[in-house]
């Protein structure tokens, strides 16, 4: 036993100066002929090219990734961190001068990355920093800094981050987990702010 299928419903031609009635052929036609088919493809055009479009970002970003070196994925997961340390102390004071001004701020380093690489992404090593002034102007300011992270931290944890610390030397792949790491806690500081 068999089913039949049920014939084909007469559809209207697409192309608006044609508007023929027409039994499709085949599963999604449109249109009733080749000549109403030419006419028509112009309108697909844009959607294609952006298709195509969205192709090709997607390959080059895919490629980009593959050239990125261990210093570039670095820079990434710092860039990410700093962005978080940002938010974090969003609405702090600079943690050298205490300034409060509407000028641009960082994440500035008490004991800087050349010093102890180590620390890089240590968060009570990082705090909330003016840029011009105290970071860039006075190399860090480590002379306001220091009271200031005394009172904020605490005399224990200070010691500790004055005191040695083991070398790390993270793999590409924790550098990536960092920055998603990161830019998740940033997405949800900013969400929680908004």
């Amino acid at each position: 036993m068999t089913i039949e299928r049920k014939p084909a419903k007469p559809k209207k031609c697409r192309v608006a100066t044609c508007r023929a009635s027409f039994v499709p052929s085949r599963m999604g036609q449109a249109v009733c002929s080749p000549a109403c088919a030419m006419i028509d493809a112009p309108r697909h055009e844009p959607k294609a090219r952006k298709a195509l479009a969205d192709i090709e970002r997607k390959d080059i970003k895919v490629r980009k990734e593959k050239l990125k070196s261990r210093a570039d994925h670095l820079k990434d997961t710092q860039h990410a961190f700093n962005a978080w340390i940002r938010a974090r102390d969003a609405g702090q004071p600079c943690v050298s001068c205490g300034t409060t001004a509407d000028v641009q701020y960082c994440a500035g380093h008490y004991r800087t990355t050349a010093a102890a690489p180590e620390l890089r992404f240590e968060p009570l090593n990082v705090h909330l920093q003016c840029n011009r002034n105290c970071n860039m102007g006075k190399s860090g300011n480590l002379l306001g800094y220091r009271p200031r992270l005394l009172e904020k931290i605490g005399a224990e944890k200070l010691a500790w981050l004055e005191g040695p610390h083991e070398p790390k030397k993270h793999t590409v792949e924790q550098l990536k987990a960092m920055t998603a790491e990161y830019r998740a806690k940033t997405r949800e500081l900013k969400r929680a702010a908004a």
